[in-house]
C-alpha cells in the first residue's frame, strides 16, 4: 500500500519485520509442545528465542536461491541459534506456520479496525445528539421529500456503525483459528496436541479440521465484512458530498485557512476527502470478490490464494484503517449551515407536506384516489406557476369549508414530523 494512504499502526503489523517475528513466534511454540512430549530436546525453544534474530535482508537472500519463503526463513534462524534449530519444525508444513501467522495478522489489524470503528460512533454520537432536532430536507431519488432532522441522519450513520463493529467482531473471531496439522491436515507427523499448545500460547482457537491449509471461507468472511464497511464509509462520504453542492450547501468539509481548493479557480472549496474515501472504499471492496474466489482450491491445497493474499491482506486492512480515521476526522470537523438547511426546505414552497393535506382530506370523506388527484394537481400548480401550496390551498371552497385555517397552519408545520425524534434516539442510543 502507498505511504499516502497508510497509517504506521497497520504498516507496522504487515511489514515482513512483523510477518517474520509472528512465524518464529510460532515455531517456538510448537518447538515448546514437542518438548513437553519427549519429541525433540529440551533446550530447544529457549536457545531458538535467545539466539535467533530477524534478518529480512538475508531470508530474500537464502530464498532467492532455494525458491521457498518458509525454508528461507528456517536457513536464517538456523544461521543465527545454531545446531539445535535444526529441530524446529518437526512433522510440520509450511502452511502450518503461513496460515496461523496470516490469521495473527488478520486479527491484529482487526483489532486496530474496531478502535478506528469506536471512534466513528463517538463522533457520530456526539453530532447526532447536537444536530438532533435541526430540520434539513429529506430526499428520495435526489428529491426533495419530507422533512427530517440531520440529527437522525446522522444517528442512521451511527446504527450502521453499531452493525459493522458487531461484524467485524464476529469476523476477528471467525480467523482466529491456528492449524497445526502437517501435510494434508491428518496430524500424520505430528501430535494434536503441539497445535493445541500453540493455540493456546498465541491466544487462537484450534482448527476443528484442516487440509493442507486453514479452510478460506473463513477469510472470505473477515474480508466481506471489511467490504461491507468501506460501503458504509462510502454511504457517509457521498451524502457529504452531496450536501456540499453549489445548489445544496447544508454542509461542507473543514476547509483550512491556507488550503486551496483548484489551481485554476480561487473560489473553489471542493470535497476532496470524501470523494477521496469513495475511492478508497472501491479498492477496498475490490479485495472482497478475489477472498471469495480463494474458498475453491484444489483437493487438499494449491496456492492459488498464496498471491491474493499477499495483496489484500495488508492493502484492504491498512486502506480501510485509514479510511475510518480520515471519516472521523471529516465528521468531527464538518462544518453545518441549519440557515441553508432551512431555505432548502422551503424552496419548493410548502409542497413537502402534501402528503399531510392528502391525509387529512380523506377525513373529510374524500377517497384517497381522489384526495391524492387534487393535491397533486395543486402542487403541479406551483411547480409551474412558482406559487405557494397554502396559498393556492386556501383558494379551494372545499377544502376551506372542511378543513379550518388553523388545521391547515398545522399540516404546513415541521411539529408533526419531529414528533417521534426522541423515540428514535432513545432506540438508537439505549
Amino acid at each position: 500500500m502507498i505511504k499516502r494512504y497508510s497509517r504506521k499502526e497497520l504498516t507496522d503489523i504487515w511489514s515482513e519485520d512483523n510477518k517474520y517475528k509472528i512465524w518464529l513466534d510460532v515455531e517456538i511454540a510448537a518447538a515448546q509442545a514437542m518438548e513437553k512430549l519427549g519429541q525433540i530436546p529440551r533446550g530447544v525453544s529457549s536457545v531458538v528465542r535467545k539466539k535467533a534474530k530477524i534478518n529480512v535482508k538475508r531470508i530474500h537472500q537464502i530464498e532467492a536461491k532455494v525458491k521457498h519463503d518458509v525454508i528461507a526463513f528456517l536457513t536464517s534462524v538456523t544461521e543465527k541459534a545454531g545446531i539445535k534449530a535444526r529441530y524446529l519444525h518437526q512433522g510440520m508444513t509450511s502452511s502450518d506456520v503461513v496460515d496461523t501467522s496470516f490469521n495473527i495478522q488478520l486479527a491484529q489489524s482487526g483489532k486496530i479496525l474496531l478502535k478506528d470503528l469506536d471512534e466513528i460512533l463517538r463522533v457520530l454520537k456526539k453530532q447526532a445528539k447536537k444536530y438532533k432536532f435541526t430540520p434539513c430536507m429529506g430526499r428520495s431519488h435526489g428529491i426533495h421529500a419530507e422533512p427530517i432532522t440531520f440529527g437522525l441522519k446522522l444517528a442512521s450513520y451511527y446504527e450502521e456503525f453499531k452493525r459493522n463493529k458487531k461484524r467485524l467482531i464476529s469476523a476477528i473471531d471467525e480467523i482466529s483459528t491456528c492449524a497445526i496439522s502437517g501435510a494434508v491436515g491428518t496430524f500424520a507427523n505430528i501430535n494434536p496436541n503441539v497445535e493445541k499448545h500453540v493455540a493456546k500460547k498465541l491466544k487462537l482457537k484450534v482448527e476443528p479440521i484442516s487440509t493442507q491449509i486453514i479452510p478460506r471461507d473463513r477469510h472470505a468472511y473477515y474480508f466481506s465484512v471489511l467490504g461491507i464497511i468501506a460501503g458504509s464509509i462510502e454511504r457517509v462520504a457521498t451524502e457529504i458530498r452531496h450536501l456540499q453542492r453549489t445548489e445544496v450547501y447544508e454542509l461542507q468539509e473543514y476547509f483550512s485557512k491556507s488550503q486551496k481548493g483548484s489551481s485554476a479557480m480561487p473560489h473553489k472549496k471542493n470535497p476532496i476527502l470524501s470523494e477521496n474515501l469513495t475511492g478508497l472504499s472501491r479498492m477496498v471492496r475490490s479485495a472482497v470478490i478475489p477472498a471469495l474466489e480463494n474458498i475453491a482450491l484444489w483437493h487438499e491445497r494449491d496456492i492459488s490464494h498464496s498471491s491474493v493474499e499477499r495483496n489484500i491482506g495488508p492493502d484492504a486492512n491498512i486502506t480501510l484503517d485509514f479510511a475510518l480515521v480520515r471519516l472521523a476526522n471529516i465528521l468531527n470537523n464538518m462544518i453545518v449551515y441549519p440557515k441553508k438547511m432551512l431555505i432548502n426546505l422551503n424552496l419548493t414552497k410548502g409542497l413537502i407536506f402534501s402528503q399531510e393535506l392528502m391525509l387529512e382530506l380523506t377525513k373529510t370523506g374524500l377517497s384517497r384516489e381522489k384526495s391524492y388527484k387534487m393535491v397533486q394537481n395543486y402542487a403541479k400548480k406551483c411547480f409551474a406557476e412558482n406559487l405557494d401550496l397554502f396559498d393556492v390551498i386556501q383558494s379551494d371552497k372545499y377544502i376551506m369549508k372542511n378543513v379550518s385555517l388553523k388545521k391547515l397552519k398545522l399540516i404546513f408545520s415541521y411539529s408533526k414530523h419531529f414528533k417521534n425524534v426522541n423515540f428514535i434516539f432513545r432506540r438508537v442510543f439505549k
